[in-house]
Protein backbone atom coordinates (compact mmCIF):
# COMPACT_ATOMS: atom_id res chain seq x y z
CA UNK A 1 0.00 0.00 0.00
CA UNK A 2 1.71 3.14 -1.20
CA UNK A 3 -1.04 5.76 -1.14
CA UNK A 4 -2.68 6.25 2.25
CA UNK A 5 -4.96 8.74 3.92
CA UNK A 6 -4.54 8.80 7.69
CA UNK A 7 -7.38 10.48 9.58
CA UNK A 8 -6.14 11.44 13.06
CA UNK A 9 -9.43 12.34 14.69
CA UNK A 10 -9.36 13.49 18.29
CA UNK A 11 -9.72 16.70 20.27
CA UNK A 12 -6.99 17.84 17.91
CA UNK A 13 -7.64 16.53 14.41
CA UNK A 14 -5.81 16.39 11.11
CA UNK A 15 -5.55 14.25 8.01
CA UNK A 16 -2.44 13.34 6.07
CA UNK A 17 -1.85 12.01 2.57
CA UNK A 18 1.10 9.61 2.63
CA UNK A 19 2.88 8.19 -0.39
CA UNK A 20 5.55 5.56 0.10
CA UNK A 21 5.66 6.29 3.83
CA UNK A 22 6.17 10.04 3.40
CA UNK A 23 3.70 12.86 3.97
CA UNK A 24 2.94 14.72 0.75
CA UNK A 25 -0.08 16.77 1.92
CA UNK A 26 -1.82 17.59 5.17
CA UNK A 27 -4.88 19.44 6.39
CA UNK A 28 -2.68 21.38 8.83
CA UNK A 29 -1.40 24.83 7.93
CA UNK A 30 0.83 27.40 9.60
CA UNK A 31 -0.83 26.74 12.97
CA UNK A 32 -3.04 24.10 14.56
CA UNK A 33 -6.11 26.23 13.78
CA UNK A 34 -6.24 25.17 10.13
CA UNK A 35 -7.76 22.05 8.58
CA UNK A 36 -10.47 19.99 10.23
CA UNK A 37 -12.82 21.25 12.94
CA UNK A 38 -11.51 20.09 16.32
CA UNK A 39 -12.67 20.03 19.91
CA UNK A 40 -12.24 23.76 20.49
CA UNK A 41 -10.52 24.98 17.27
CA UNK A 42 -12.47 25.85 14.11
CA UNK A 43 -10.35 24.29 11.41
CA UNK A 44 -10.34 26.00 8.02
CA UNK A 45 -11.81 29.47 8.27
CA UNK A 46 -12.00 32.49 6.00
CA UNK A 47 -9.29 34.97 7.16
CA UNK A 48 -11.91 37.67 6.64
CA UNK A 49 -13.68 36.37 9.74
CA UNK A 50 -10.74 37.49 11.87
CA UNK A 51 -10.77 40.95 10.26
CA UNK A 52 -14.53 41.19 10.83
CA UNK A 53 -14.27 40.22 14.50
CA UNK A 54 -11.63 42.89 15.10
CA UNK A 55 -12.99 45.73 12.94
CA UNK A 56 -16.76 45.20 13.24
CA UNK A 57 -17.23 43.39 16.56
CA UNK A 58 -14.50 45.32 18.38
CA UNK A 59 -12.70 42.23 19.62
CA UNK A 60 -9.05 42.55 20.56
CA UNK A 61 -6.48 40.25 18.94
CA UNK A 62 -6.18 38.44 22.29
CA UNK A 63 -9.96 37.93 22.40
CA UNK A 64 -9.98 36.56 18.84
CA UNK A 65 -7.08 34.25 19.66
CA UNK A 66 -8.95 32.91 22.71
CA UNK A 67 -12.12 32.41 20.67
CA UNK A 68 -10.31 30.51 17.92
CA UNK A 69 -8.28 28.29 20.23
CA UNK A 70 -10.74 27.67 23.08
CA UNK A 71 -14.35 28.37 22.06
CA UNK A 72 -14.68 27.20 18.47
CA UNK A 73 -14.85 23.80 16.76
CA UNK A 74 -17.21 21.21 18.23
CA UNK A 75 -17.61 23.29 21.38
CA UNK A 76 -18.49 26.44 19.49
CA UNK A 77 -20.92 24.69 17.15
CA UNK A 78 -22.65 22.56 19.76
CA UNK A 79 -22.67 24.98 22.70
CA UNK A 80 -22.15 22.64 25.65
CA UNK A 81 -19.25 20.33 24.84
CA UNK A 82 -16.12 19.58 22.82
CA UNK A 83 -16.35 15.87 23.70
CA UNK A 84 -17.61 13.67 20.85
CA UNK A 85 -18.90 11.08 23.35
CA UNK A 86 -21.14 13.71 24.97
CA UNK A 87 -22.30 15.03 21.61
CA UNK A 88 -23.20 11.56 20.29
CA UNK A 89 -25.42 10.95 23.33
CA UNK A 90 -27.05 14.38 23.21
CA UNK A 91 -30.54 15.08 21.87
CA UNK A 92 -29.63 18.74 21.29
CA UNK A 93 -29.88 19.60 17.57
CA UNK A 94 -26.72 21.72 17.94
CA UNK A 95 -24.80 18.57 18.88
CA UNK A 96 -26.10 16.81 15.77
CA UNK A 97 -25.13 19.82 13.68
CA UNK A 98 -21.58 19.85 15.12
CA UNK A 99 -21.12 16.13 14.36
CA UNK A 100 -22.59 16.49 10.87
CA UNK A 101 -20.31 19.41 10.09
CA UNK A 102 -17.29 17.46 11.31
CA UNK A 103 -18.20 14.45 9.13
CA UNK A 104 -18.72 16.72 6.12
CA UNK A 105 -15.31 18.39 6.54
CA UNK A 106 -13.53 15.04 7.02
CA UNK A 107 -15.08 13.71 3.81
CA UNK A 108 -14.34 16.94 1.94
CA UNK A 109 -10.68 16.83 2.96
CA UNK A 110 -10.45 13.13 2.10
CA UNK A 111 -11.39 14.05 -1.47
CA UNK A 112 -8.68 16.71 -1.54
CA UNK A 113 -6.06 14.33 -0.20
CA UNK A 114 -7.05 11.56 -2.61
CA UNK A 115 -6.61 14.10 -5.39
CA UNK A 116 -3.14 14.99 -4.08
CA UNK A 117 -2.22 11.30 -4.07
CA UNK A 118 -3.70 10.60 -7.49
CA UNK A 119 -5.45 7.55 -6.09
CA UNK A 120 -5.86 5.69 -2.82
CA UNK A 121 -4.70 2.30 -1.53
CA UNK A 122 -6.05 2.48 2.06
CA UNK A 123 -7.90 4.73 4.49
CA UNK A 124 -6.88 4.71 8.16
CA UNK A 125 -8.77 6.01 11.20
CA UNK A 126 -6.77 6.74 14.35
CA UNK A 127 -6.71 8.83 17.58
CA UNK A 128 -9.42 9.16 20.23
CA UNK A 129 -12.48 9.73 18.05
CA UNK A 130 -11.16 7.77 15.08
CA UNK A 131 -10.49 4.75 17.30
CA UNK A 132 -13.56 4.89 19.55
CA UNK A 133 -16.47 6.30 17.57
CA UNK A 134 -17.92 3.57 15.37
CA UNK A 135 -20.78 5.92 14.50
CA UNK A 136 -18.49 8.64 13.19
CA UNK A 137 -16.43 6.12 11.20
CA UNK A 138 -19.65 4.83 9.67
CA UNK A 139 -20.87 8.28 8.69
CA UNK A 140 -17.53 9.27 7.18
CA UNK A 141 -17.31 6.08 5.12
CA UNK A 142 -20.92 6.54 3.94
CA UNK A 143 -19.86 9.86 2.43
CA UNK A 144 -16.78 8.28 0.84
CA UNK A 145 -18.53 5.46 -0.99
CA UNK A 146 -17.72 7.20 -4.28
CA UNK A 147 -14.02 6.54 -3.54
CA UNK A 148 -14.70 2.82 -3.25
CA UNK A 149 -14.88 2.55 0.55
CA UNK A 150 -17.36 0.07 2.05
CA UNK A 151 -17.57 -0.50 5.81
CA UNK A 152 -18.24 -3.82 7.54
CA UNK A 153 -20.72 -2.81 10.28
CA UNK A 154 -19.88 -5.81 12.49
CA UNK A 155 -16.12 -5.23 12.36
CA UNK A 156 -16.68 -1.51 12.83
CA UNK A 157 -18.85 -2.02 15.92
CA UNK A 158 -16.20 -4.37 17.35
CA UNK A 159 -13.47 -1.76 16.72
CA UNK A 160 -11.51 -4.33 14.70
CA UNK A 161 -8.21 -3.50 13.02
CA UNK A 162 -9.71 -4.00 9.54
CA UNK A 163 -13.20 -2.49 9.30
CA UNK A 164 -13.87 -2.70 5.55
CA UNK A 165 -16.06 -5.24 3.80
CA UNK A 166 -14.40 -7.84 1.60
CA UNK A 167 -15.76 -6.16 -1.53
CA UNK A 168 -14.48 -2.71 -0.55
CA UNK A 169 -12.19 -1.45 -3.32
CA UNK A 170 -10.20 0.48 -0.70
CA UNK A 171 -9.34 -1.26 2.60
CA UNK A 172 -10.24 0.64 5.76
CA UNK A 173 -8.32 0.24 9.00
CA UNK A 174 -8.64 1.45 12.58
CA UNK A 175 -5.15 1.69 14.05
CA UNK A 176 -4.65 2.78 17.67
CA UNK A 177 -2.23 5.64 18.10
CA UNK A 178 0.44 6.05 20.77
CA UNK A 179 1.70 9.61 20.50
CA UNK A 180 3.66 9.43 23.76
CA UNK A 181 5.62 6.40 22.50
CA UNK A 182 6.45 8.16 19.23
CA UNK A 183 7.59 11.30 21.08
CA UNK A 184 9.79 9.15 23.32
CA UNK A 185 11.30 7.34 20.32
CA UNK A 186 12.08 10.59 18.52
CA UNK A 187 13.55 12.13 21.66
CA UNK A 188 15.73 9.04 22.20
CA UNK A 189 16.91 9.12 18.59
CA UNK A 190 17.75 12.80 18.91
CA UNK A 191 19.65 12.31 22.15
CA UNK A 192 21.50 9.28 20.76
CA UNK A 193 22.66 11.31 17.77
CA UNK A 194 24.21 14.04 19.92
CA UNK A 195 27.99 13.95 20.12
CA UNK A 196 29.40 12.93 23.51
CA UNK A 197 30.89 15.75 25.58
Amino acid sequence: MKKLIVAHLGSGASMCAMQGGRSIESTMGFTTLDGLPMGTRPGQIDPGVVLYLISQEGMSPADVQHLLYHDSGLKGLSGPSADMRVLEESADPRAAFAIGYSVYRIALNAGMLAGALGGLDAFIFTAGIGENSARLRGRVVDRLGWLGLALDPVANAAHALAVSRAESRIPIYMIPTDEELMIARHALALLSARPAR
